[in-house]
């Protein structure tokens, strides 16, 4: 028998999972239950300071659309809750723009019948905030700027 450190430690051999989703990352995913949150953040975001009391596993190298759309294959939204998916919002006068939001919006339209209208914004430090509370923290290389985005997970109906 294997111990759970072992186990984590092998190459991910299972079929139809995105190569991108690390065994640890799949053990936290599937530890998470309904209505715990996850945040995928950009390079700029304090993942290990926001994350004292969450798991923080790094996706170094890897931008936050790539991640995202590899979790919505097997990470359920909210159904339960208005906005399941929560992006930060720019600080006001900020002009800097955030084409990324968009592939956002696609990605997850892919993946949930509501689309767009299930995504909501949340003010940078409440998002901060919101993130210390979160289950899981995934820390990528992503460069473009407010590209942290946090999902809220539903249940498995079938």
């Amino acid at each position: 028998m294997l111990k759970h450190s072992q186990i984590r430690k092998r190459k991910l051999m299972l079929k139809n999972i995105p190569k991108i989703l690390s065994p640890e990352l799949l053990a936290a995913l599937c530890e998470m239950g309904h209505s715990d949150r996850l945040v995928i953040s950009d390079g700029n975001f304090p993942a290990h300071t926001m994350g004292k009391n969450a798991k923080v596993i790094r996706l170094d190298g890897h931008g936050v659309p790539e991640v995202l759309e590899a979790i919505l294959k097997v990470f359920p939204l909210d159904t339960y809750t208005e906005k399941s998916v929560s992006l930060m919002e720019k600080v006001p006068g900020d002009t800097v723009e955030t084409p990324i939001w968009k592939e956002f919006e696609d990605i997850v339209a892919k993946y949930d019948e509501r689309g767009a209208s299930t995504i909501g914004f949340i003010e940078r430090f409440k998002f901060y905030e919101e993130a210390k509370t979160s289950y899981l923290i995934i820390a990528t290389s992503e460069k473009a700027l407010y590209a942290n985005i946090m999902l809220q997970k539903g249940v498995v109906t079938d």
